[in-house]
């Protein structure tokens, strides 16, 4: 089983920035991969971004270019620097881990936090 623990959601104005951390515990081989969701109002989880073990990163093409994931192996932990956030971003942000091959298959959920952007 693994644990996983968001922080750093608020409130901000548009164009401002936020950083979200994710720190893991438990059984951390179980996953290679770490990433995250959010889910707005009425609308479906989407994959925001994830980080692999190494360097390999994706991201959906609406925070390209705006949002950077990174990751700390040694603590467990990840990370989403979030520049020029737009209204739009609004939503529940959710830390996952898990396998990542030719897609990224997640076994694992955080709690959630939440990002509010006010125009």
């Amino acid at each position: 089983q693994v644990r996983l623990v968001e922080s750093g959601g608020g409130a901000v104005q548009a164009g401002g920035s936020l950083r979200l951390s994710c720190v893991g515990s438990g059984r951390m081989s179980d996953i290679n991969a770490m990433g995250w969701y959010r889910q707005a109002p009425a609308s479906q989880r989407e994959l925001v971004a994830v980080i692999s073990n190494g360097v390999n990163t994706n991201y959906a093409d609406s925070v390209k270019g705006r949002f950077t994931i990174t990751r700390n192996n040694a603590k467990n932990t990840v990370y989403l620097q979030m520049d020029s956030l737009k209204p739009e971003d609004t939503a529940v942000y959710f830390c996952t881990g898990g396998r990542w091959l030719a897609k990224y298959d997640v076994e694992y959920w955080g709690q959630g936090t939440q990002v509010t952007v006010s125009s």
